[in-house]
Parts: structure tokens; C-alpha cells; sequence
């Protein structure tokens, strides 16, 4: 009864369609849970409403606890929370994360930077490409650009540091360019060795 009742003053408001009601939002949640699919959830900067310390992904602190062992959850976007983001994908199982909004704002001169804040502690198994383009093509073209060669670089920054072998830098490479994605929504059966990413 409260979600129907939530559900019909939200589609009552004229030209707002934003779902923001915190009934309907956790009925999703829990039904994303029930139907054990992964969730996607847009934290860090976005539209001019928000209000950019509650789109702290730490906040979900509390509902990850609740949650572990059931669904993936995807914290999408994350800027300026990179590192917030990173914690929860080391802490908790079930999550993972992109920062695909944030690098084709911050153009490829900048995406190592921000990939870097959040590959400090993430587990490589745990980030995922997003190019977050929308619009013209050019925007794809610029995530993807960004994703490359921020990864790239830091990537051969361990490898030159003896971190990394070059075979461990590839195939970091191919999980977080796709592999892991296709992992974890179930997507298609994996080519490449993902058997035990756990070592890394």
C-alpha cells in the first residue's frame, strides 16, 4: 500500500519524472535484490539538482552490509568519490565500479590521474570501463580515448616499476576493457582466463 501510494504521487507530478521518492527507491533496490540482478547506481556528480555530498557511494555503507552476498552492485561514475568507491569495491564482495562520467569530463590528459585514485586499492576484478558517452559520437570516442590511455599508462608505470609482469598488464587490461563486465552481468561465456582473478 505505501508503494502504490508512493507510485501514484510521483506519476501525479506534471513534468517531473525524476524518481527520487525514497519509498519507491528502496522498493527498487530490494526488488533489483529479489530478482537477483546486478544494480546500477549513479554516485558522484551528475544533474544540477543534486546535492554532491549525499552522492557519496560511502553512504551505502549500511545497505552493502545488507546486502552482501546477494547482488552485484555497480557504483557508476563516482567523481570526486573515486576513493570512496575503491574502498567499498575492496571491502565488499559485491561490488564494483566505473569512473566512466569522469574521464570524458576530464579529457585523457587527466583520466590517469582519476584512474589511479581508484585502482589504489580496488581490486583490478572489480573495475569496469564506461565510456558514460551519450549525444554525439565524438563522446564515446573521447571515453574510450580517456579509459585507454589513462589505463595504459598506468599500467606501464607498474610494469616499469617491476609491479607488474607485461603478461599480468594485458590481461588487467582485457578484464577491465570488457571481461569483467561480461563476468559479472552474465553477458557471454569468457575467451579469456578469468579463472581465478582473485591473485591479483
Amino acid at each position: 500500500a505505501e508503494v502504490a501510494r508512493a507510485a501514484a504521487g510521483w506519476l501525479a507530478r506534471a513534468g517531473d519524472r525524476r524518481l527520487d521518492d525514497p519509498v519507491l527507491v528502496r522498493h527498487l533496490w530490494w526488488t533489483a535484490v529479489d530478482l537477483g540482478l546486478p544494480l546500477q547506481l549513479h554516485t558522484g556528480f551528475g544533474d544540477n539538482d543534486l546535492r554532491l555530498h549525499r552522492a557519496d557511494p560511502a553512504h551505502l555503507t549500511d545497505w552493502l552490509h545488507l546486502t552482501a552476498g546477494t547482488i552485484p552492485v555497480m557504483l557508476l561514475h563516482c567523481w570526486p568519490y573515486q576513493r570512496q568507491a575503491a574502498h567499498l569495491a575492496a571491502v565488499f564482495e559485491q561490488v564494483y565500479l566505473d569512473v566512466g562520467l569522469a574521464l570524458h569530463h576530464v579529457g585523457p590528459a587527466r583520466a590517469g590521474a582519476v584512474l589511479a585514485e581508484a585502482l589504489e586499492i580496488t581490486p583490478f576484478r572489480k573495475l569496469l570501463y564506461s565510456s558514460d558517452a551519450y549525444g554525439v559520437a565524438e563522446f564515446h570516442h573521447l571515453g574510450a580515448v580517456a579509459f585507454r590511455q589513462g589505463l595504459a599508462g598506468l599500467l606501464q608505470q607498474r610494469v616499469d616499476a617491476d609491479e607488474l609482469s607485461l603478461a599480468d598488464a594485458l590481461r588487467i587490461a582485457r578484464w577491465t576493457g570488457g571481461d569483467n563486465a561480461r563476468r559479472v552481468y552474465g553477458l557471454t561465456d569468457l575467451a579469456t582466463d578469468l579463472t581465478d582473478p582473485t591473485d591479483l
